[in-house]
């Protein structure tokens, strides 16, 4: 899934040669692809990482999640930092740190060292997407030539997406799972050349502009906290879990109380009066919950339950992020601009819900024809048309002097819906498996029963969103 991210609001950069403009595309397209290889790669080779390191079934997503959450906490950070000391510094510094993470998760021999080592990996993921689209529309001004970019860029993310899930099955069975980051390394260090030789300097506004530092501690760690609760509350008792919860909720009022008072706030709540603004963000974190729980639930379907290897799950996954791909580069403008963004939104949104529902059904003698095929097409057919038409909406929600900040906004809402969504999806799956085994019932049989559960809840939170959109996302006209 490709992330929006922060786009300038200082003058652009005027045109570099064609050549030039060219190959820091193929850089800054490289440098996403990495992130969104590590956003994927990672799913398929969870149940060999579980067994290799020990991980419990709700603590293994904290895999994922220790990179999603700092990756979404820092987004608005980072680019506020990339327009102070330069988008290209900023870059090439993600591109170092993202790189280096990755050899230490590479290397990883035990829970902590991996954890810590994905959330480095988070923070130089969001190093580096902070500030590539921006770049992008500073070095292709002319809307054509900036559409086209853009919709390169974006067939990347999804190109990613397959090639993720793909490699991670293939490294993983044939190989080891260590090398699904140690694959990193190559692109890592050819890109950092690369972006070094080829993109154009930059020069901040300085860092005495300043930055709100207190805001963004503050928003990461209720971020953390909130999906740290999530996660552990299988393994904890009630009380305890409310606790966090109270602190998290603590956390995010002195988060927006902060934002209120500071001269220059991270967030400026004013934002949050546009209701397409709002609503559109709030129907994202739904949506995204329910992609990212299939992501990862689906996958550990495929190989808990039907029994395959990470090489097939992985071919078995193509099919979605190559049809998303296609759609959104072939389809998504035109549709959108046929029948509107609202219908069209709408209608993605249906499909996702036909999708999840039909997933709820997958039984433990299941086959991939069958069970798992159609509602995949369903899933990627509904997020093509849901993504572009919801963006859309989003941005037409702000005003221009707001447009980067909305969309450094929805870059992180899409974080926050992943991480909360895989968070409270597994630990559902997991509490219902658990208690089938107390029961006596048959390890195959619990474990589908679990996964049963959390498509149903997605379907359930893929309803809400869907109901959400039709209520406020309807656009005024003239």
């Amino acid at each position: 899934m490709t992330a929006i991210v922060e786009t300038p609001t200082r003058t652009p950069h005027p045109p570099q040669r064609t050549y030039s403009r060219q190959a820091s595309l193929v850089v800054l397209c490289a440098g996403t692809l990495m992130t969104i290889l590590d956003g994927n790669i990672v799913t398929v080779a969870m149940p060999a990482i579980q067994s290799d390191l020990g991980f419990s079934g709700p603590g293994l997503a904290w895999v994922v999640n220790a990179y999603l959450i700092p990756f979404g906490g820092l987004l608005l950070l980072v680019g506020r930092l990339g327009d102070l000391i330069g988008r290209k510094r900023m870059f090439t510094a993600g591109l170092a740190v993202f790189t280096a993470a990755s050899v230490l998760c590479g290397v990883a021999t035990a829970q902590g060292m991996l954890i810590a080592a994905r959330a480095l990996q988070g923070v130089g993921g969001a190093m580096t997407s902070a500030v590539v689209l921006g770049m992008l529309v500073a070095m292709f001004p002319e809307p054509r030539e900036q559409a086209r970019a853009i919709a390169v860029f974006s067939a990347v993310g999804a190109a990613g997406g397959a090639l993720g899930t793909f490699l991670g099955g293939a490294l993983t069975e044939l190989l080891d799972w260590h090398w699904i980051f140690l694959i990193n390394l190559p692109i890592g260090i050819g890109a950092l050349i690369m972006a070094v030789r080829v993109l154009e300097p930059d020069r901040g506004a300085g860092l005495g502009k300043g930055a709100d530092y207190p805001g963004a501690a503050l928003v990461t760690a209720a971020l953390m906290l909130t999906v740290y609760a999530i996660v552990g509350a299988g393994d904890r008792d009630l009380t305890t879990t409310l606790l966090l919860a109270a602190l998290a909720l603590t956390l995010f009022t002195a988060f927006t109380l902060r934002q209120a008072r500071a001269t220059r706030p991270l967030l400026r709540l004013r934002l949050f009066g546009s209701r397409l603004l709002s609503g559109a963000n709030a129907v994202q974190i739904l949506m995204i919950a329910t992609m990212y729980g299939f992501q990862f639930i689906g996958a550990l379907y495929l190989q808990r339950v039907l029994g395959y290897g990470e090489l097939l799950t992985g071919t078995a996954f193509l099919p979605a992020p190559v049809a998303i791909g296609v759609l959104m580069l072939g389809l998504s403008a035109r549709t959108v601009g046929r029948f509107g963004a609202y219908r069209v939104l709408l209608a993605g949104l249906a499909l996702i819900v036909a999708g999840m529902a039909l997933l709820s059904r997958a039984p433990v003698d299941g086959s991939y024809v069958t069970d798992v095929l159609p509602p995949l097409l369903l899933l990627a057919t509904g997020f093509a048309a849901a993504m572009p038409a919801l963006t859309g909406l989003a941005m037409a929600g702000a005003r221009a002097q707001d447009a980067g900040l909305a969309s450094g906004l929805f870059n992180t809402t899409q974080v926050v819906g992943g991480s909360l969504g895989l968070a409270a999806l597994s630990v559902l799956a997991a509490s219902r498996t658990e208690g089938l085994l107390d029961r006596g019932a048959e390890l195959v049989a619990a474990t589908a029963e679990g996964y049963q559960l959390a498509f149903r809840v997605a379907t359930v939170v893929a309803v809400g969103a869907l109901v959400l959109a039709a209520a406020v996302l309807r656009k005024r006209q003239n």
